[in-house]
């Protein structure tokens, strides 16, 4: 058993991280802003620390006791890049202090496929970054966090997810829902690749990276598929009850009119090319390897069925 620090362990990727480590039998500290949020993981295995990423004071002192500290938080404001970088130097400096007391101690960062930018093919670990304009404060980061681990004490990782579905939540979920609706808008031409992986996947991949000592650097999570985003969008329509109008939006055009934030992200997806279709040698070693060879939308379907209260027109 392990005692692992977690950051947001009630958003998306965060509430799957924190089911599969409490399942795996390791001891969980979450750090919660909401009182109410705190009662609810408590009842589900999980230490609650309530504090705010902003506030290091609240949770600095919880994280050094944790022999990982596992960071999926990222702050909804406009200051989430110095919000992000506040929490990097502490949970570093927790680490360090941890390793130079001759204690275990690891941090695994959650970055994104989206500082790979247009990468014109597959892109193993080692690639390059271009970053989409929203995350162009990523690769710093991520070179923080690399070079702190980079004589293996603390021992660092980042992990860069894909497109991530399953569940009620995310953008294939978004696809669906518009789906059920009757409209689904694709940017662009459809044709660039969307590299995922579904939400239980990943937070395996999280678990075995924090649980192996050699485990470090880079590691891409996504499955092996290799998918366009329009043969996604197909895919849905054919499992709705009624087919969907698809309609094309000029990237362009999606970038100038968009207002809705999401709106605005999947719009800067369509700059992603494709990501490499399988985990690399690396990740397969220090992760294990993921065999989920397609997006099953009918899955997708289900789970939402599952969890969404509202009546879904599948």
């Amino acid at each position: 058993m392990m005692q692992i620090f977690l950051t947001g362990a009630t958003g998306y990727i965060g509430s799957a991280v924190r089911e599969a480590f409490v399942r795996a039998g390791h001891e969980v500290t979450a750090l919660v802003r909401d009182p109410e949020k705190a009662k609810e993981i408590s009842r589900l295995g999980v230490r609650a620390v309530i504090g705010e990423l902003d506030k290091p004071a609240s949770y600095a002192a919880e994280a050094e006791q944790a022999e990982v500290v596992v960071h999926t938080a990222l702050d909804a404001s406009p200051r989430r890049d110095k919000i992000d970088r506040r929490a990097i130097d502490t949970f570093l400096a927790a680490a360090t202090n941890r390793a130079a007391a001759g204690e275990s101690a690891a941090f695994i960062y959650t970055s994104g496929s989206w500082v790979l930018g247009d990468t014109n093919g597959p892109a193993a670990e080692d690639a390059p970054v271009r970053p989409t304009p929203h995350v162009a404060w990523r690769p710093e980061h991520e070179r923080l966090v690399l070079e702190a681990g980079r004589a293996g004490t603390p021992r660092t990782v980042v992990l860069r997810p894909g497109i991530v579905y399953g569940g009620n939540r995310g953008i294939i979920a978004d696809l669906l829902k518009d789906a059920a609706n009757g409209l689904v808008r694709v940017i662009g031409e459809g044709k660039n690749h969307w590299p995922c992986i579904y939400a239980r996947d990943l937070a395996d991949v999280y678990v075995r990276v924090a649980t192996n000592p050699d485990a470090s650097g880079v590691f891409h999570a996504n499955d092996e598929a290799d998918e366009s985003f329009g043969e996604i969008v197909d895919a849905i329509a054919r499992h709705v009850r009624m087919r969907p109008d698809i309609r094309h939006v000029p990237l362009s055009e999606a970038r100038a009119r968009s207002k809705d934030v999401r709106e605005q992200l999947r719009a800067l997806e369509e700059t992603l090319s494709a990501l490499a279709t399988d985990v690399s040698d690396k990740s397969s070693v220090a992760a294990g390897r993921l065999m989920r060879a397609r997006v099953s939308v009918t899955r997708a379907i289900e789970e939402i069925r599952c969890t969404d209260t509202a009546q879904t027109p599948f």
